[in-house]
């Protein structure tokens, strides 16, 4: 019987066949010494105890900055509403672009483990100089005296941007790699595995709401009250609580080793498509450039993508010209691409119209950190003697997200398979057009409620006072449910979508494009507040955005999102209906 490091030298090599294989992996993972690793050692459940771990505390870190930060900015650093929700929108946008840092840093070189690693580092390194520049005087204006509120110095902004920057390039690291990373520790091969993958996911979206309840609202509650050094503080110590539980599980997590970078493999399809430009593409596909692996590997040909006759330039990239088959030079991918390669290419941008709506509804749910926050911090926020901190109002949202998810599963997929005969009950497709359309409905409740908080502004001669009207900030409960629900709809229903959609070798950089997608729905947000407040304040006008809300229209701000919302789902369903027909095709 061979030993057992004679049979990982065995599999390293290839040769271990059938029945001893049982003792590693079948997927090709490693351990992090690069060694095949003891499938009954490592893995499973077991190693992902400390990424959920982690992942709970990062994202209870991660929420406990964004959730209330435009009351920082407005109460601490002075901003006016507009300016702190265009800085907050611009930051959260710019938390939602470094995952395509990250991802490339994962696939192209470090490997999704060593680059959660590093950047949790960084990440950990921003919230210190943010809980500093909050606890420490010099590094935070002085507070208002009366109506005389100091603006921040230049250091001042400097020293919490930086930190806040910083805190951005964290989140880079870790968004794209960690779900992926858990992924990871199932065996795609056993069937047994695949299973408690799929639970994974669900457990690893579980936690990260958690990780929001928790920071939107006791942390809130402390950042409101007792103070931001320690509201601040505690995510800090949190953060350092998921990099311990994420290195305490190394020696039972399993690796997959990088594969190069998805983006590059894309370059190099364009840049060889166009040097080829006036080679003829043959039309039978068969005569296109195949690598000997996905002929003759297995492994490779389960992941192989059908050649289409869609987007046939690029099809160029596969042609062998004269020269190549002559000189037998087929090993420079920026002249020569395998047609899997260029099928990697046509599915990305066969998927590109449907990723490009999640824009607008991220746009929407922008608004639970700047407009809706400042809608209900001019609202009555007491119940009897407790004082309910606005930001807290998004542990609706939160709540609906953590209710909906299981009661989705148990009650609205068997009750919707009865009606449309799906395993699902819902496609993919129709789930998320469903969410865009109750986005809509959230803008609309937000803006009915600010026309009757402003009515009653008026009726009690309150407009030209920057003070809260004496309506009760429940009211915003509605939109925050409803803004929850769209998120449980369309979010996941695009996880899932992309994830099925998506080729094998490109799962880790769609997963960095959706939340892409939410970063371009923050600038949106940002763009869009820039324009209004530019029309609108024209001629010395207050406009719909001003600092007292009382004297301006922030209902006319939310039937313009809801408008903007009503479009995009019109261009979704459009949108929807070609790819279903091309994927019939």
């Amino acid at each position: 019987m061979a030993t057992l490091e004679d049979q990982r030298s065995l599999l390293e090599n290839g040769l271990l066949q059938n029945g001893d294989s049982e003792l590693y992996t079948g997927d090709g993972s490693v351990d992090i010494n690069g060694k095949p690793v003891v499938k009954q050692n490592t893995g499973n459940w077991k190693a992902c105890s400390f990424i959920l771990g982690a992942e709970c505390c990062e994202g209870m870190a991660a929420f406990g900055i964004s959730t209330n930060l435009l009351t920082y900015f407005t109460n601490k650093l002075h901003q006016g509403n507009v300016s702190a929700a265009r800085t907050v929108s611009i930051w959260q946008g710019t938390s939602y672009l470094t995952p395509l840092i990250g991802a490339t840093v994962a696939d192209a070189y470090l490997g999704r483990y060593w680059t959660i690693a590093s950047f949790s580092v960084i990440y950990f390194m921003g919230l210190c100089a943010l809980t500093l520049s909050a606890a420490i005087p010099a590094l935070r204006p002085a507070d208002c005296v009366g109506s005389l509120c100091p603006s921040a110095t230049a250091e001042q902004s400097a020293v919490f941007l930086f930190g806040l920057y910083l805190v951005a390039l964290g989140m880079g690291g870790i968004k794209p790699c960690v779900s992926p990373f858990g992924g990871d520790q199932f065996d795609d091969t056993d069937p047994k595995e695949r299973v408690k993958k799929g639970s994974f996911f669900n457990w690893f979206y579980f936690v990260v709401c958690v990780g929001m309840l928790i920071a939107s609202s006791f942390l809130v509650w402390i950042q409101d009250n007792v103070g931001w050094g320690l509201g601040f503080g505690i995510p800090t110590f949190f953060m350092g609580i998921a990099i311990a539980f994420f290195l305490f599980g190394t020696p039972f997590y399993r690796f997959q080793k990088t594969r190069g970078s998805p983006i590059t493999r894309m370059c190099q399809v364009l840049v060889a498509s166009c040097r080829k430009w006036n080679l003829e593409v043959p039309k039978d596909g068969d005569l296109l450039y195949e690598t000997q692996d996905y002929k003759s590997s297995a492994l490779e040909q389960s992941c192989k993508l059908e050649h289409t006759n869609t987007l046939r330039f690029l099809d160029k990239a596969a042609v062998m010209s004269d020269a190549e088959v002559s000189g037998g030079d087929f090993f420079n991918p920026w002249r020569l691409c395998a047609v899997n390669q260029v099928e990697e290419l046509k599915t990305l941008i066969r998927l590109f119209p449907i990723w490009a709506t999640g824009i607008a509804l991220a746009a929407v749910i922008a608004q639970v950190s700047t407009m809706l926050l400042e809608q209900g911090m001019m609202m009555d926020s007491t119940i009897g003697s407790f004082t309910i901190p606005p930001a807290s109002l998004s542990t609706c949202n939160t709540i609906t997200i953590l209710c909906f998810v299981p009661m989705y599963d148990t009650v609205i997929v068997p009750t919707a398979r009865k009606f449309t005969g799906k395993e699902k009950g819902f496609s993919e497709l129709q789930r998320m057009g469903i969410g865009l359309f109750t986005s809509i409905l959230s803008m609309s409740a937000a803006a009915v409620l600010e026309i009757y908080r402003l009515r009653l502004a008026r009726e009690l001669d309150l407009v030209d006072k920057k003070v809260a009207v004496p309506l009760s900030i429940l009211w915003q409960i509605p939109q925050y449910v409803l803004m929850g629900t769209a998120q449980v709809f369309t979010s996941i229903g695009q996880i899932e979508f992309f994830y099925e959609e998506s080729p094998n070798g490109m799962r880790s950089l769609c997963s960095a494009l959706l939340l892409l997608s939410l970063s371009l729905g923050y600038y949106l947000s940002s763009f869009l507040l820039t324009i209004v407040t530019y029309f609108t304040t024209k001629d010395d006008n207050f406009g719909w955005i001003p600092d007292n809300l009382n004297e301006g229209h922030l209902d006319y701000f939310f039937w313009l999102l809801a408008a903007v919302s009503l479009l995009n789902m019109l261009l979704y369903i459009t949108f929807a209906r070609k790819f279903k027909q091309k994927r019939a095709a």
